[in-house]
């Protein structure tokens, strides 16, 4: 019996061993889903802007029949830069609806990205290189920020499915606690049970040896053999009283240990599932708190400091080639 609780015990580990280790594989997997993602947005991207690129300088050469350039409207370079610094802005504030905010990340940077390229690529604007540098840092930070919060998000989700868990386990420790509750209860019935009625067939049998002793003998004064008798039946009358009266003893002083016994074994059970169910509320309200951070859109700051730095990095442009904005 010993040996089967113990390879109970063991497939209980293994299986409880096995689902953490089955979380972990999902929750890398998820991440390496996310992480190819990521990289199939980012090579996406770049074949947008070299085809943009392909685009504007097809646009240039081409020429009307005629051999004269095409009549556009010419806007002018201050027009361009309050353009781009304006919608910038609006990007940087933008606010998303609903979580997970990562959703929205990479229509936000294709915006992005393609408001820079207008930029770049209007003839009104000469663009040096140290901008080139500081478009791309900007780009790379706010990308790097986004991807982060990103993962976090994915994280976060993870947690839902960690506080479901953690709530299954809550109800797994109900269970468990009722169940070995009522069967020490039981247990404990059974044996107090058998103790008593023991005790009670004792007393019984105790007071029926004691009022056969109380009782005189009917024998002849002449019987010596009837006397002989008599006397050895009443010594043996007496002991078989002791054993049994040792006997009671015995029996009560065991129901008292049986009891309490059985009052220290609840005891032991309930700390162990107060102990186990502590851990485990404390853990569904840690849950439950990072939770509350998927209500927050916590890539405003990311793509607000993009804005800045992209107003920033224009208007020093603008200074450092000593562009005349008319």
């Amino acid at each position: 019996m010993s040996s089967l609780r113990k390879t109970i015990e063991r497939m209980k580990n293994l299986e409880a061993e096995k689902k953490n280790l089955m979380h972990e594989f999902e929750k890398l997997n998820e991440m390496a889903d996310l992480k190819a993602a990521s990289l199939e947005y980012e090579i996406a991207s770049l074949r947008e802007e070299i085809e943009s690129v392909k685009m504007l300088m097809a646009e240039e050469r081409k020429q009307q029949p005629s051999g004269k350039v095409p009549q556009v409207p010419k806007v002018s370079s201050k027009e361009i830069v309050e353009k781009t610094i304006g919608e910038s802005n609006s990007l940087g504030n933008q606010v998303f609806p609903l979580p997970p905010f990562g959703q929205y990340f990479d229509n936000w940077l294709v915006n992005l990205r393609q408001l820079v390229s207008e930029f770049e690529s209007n003839s009104t604007i000469e663009v040096d290189e140290q901008f080139g540098k500081d478009r791309s840092q900007i780009l790379l930070d706010v990308e790097s920020a986004l991807a982060r919060i990103r993962m976090e998000e994915s994280n976060l989700i993870q947690d839902e499915k960690a506080l479901a868990e953690n709530n299954r386990l809550l109800e797994e420790a109900d269970e468990e606690y009722a169940e070995k509750t009522k069967a020490l209860s039981s247990k404990r019935d059974s044996e107090v049970e058998r103790l008593t009625k023991k005790m009670h067939e004792l007393e019984s049998e105790i007071a029926n040896q004691e009022k056969l002793n109380q009782e005189k003998p009917k024998i002849g004064i002449f019987s010596y053999r009837s006397r002989k008798e008599y006397n050895m039946a009443k010594d043996k009358a007496a002991e078989d009283l002791n054993h049994n009266k040792e006997d009671l003893k015995a029996t009560t002083n065991e129901l008292e240990t049986s009891v309490k016994g059985f009052s220290v074994d609840q005891t032991n059970l309930d700390n162990e599932y107060e102990k186990r169910k502590q851990g485990i509320t404390e853990r569904a309200e840690s849950l439950r708190g990072e939770l509350k951070k998927l209500e927050t859109d916590t890539s405003i700051e990311a793509r607000q400091a993009a804005s800045n730095a992209l107003a920033n990095a224009i208007n020093a442009l603008i200074q450092r080639t000593h562009q005349t904005l008319e």
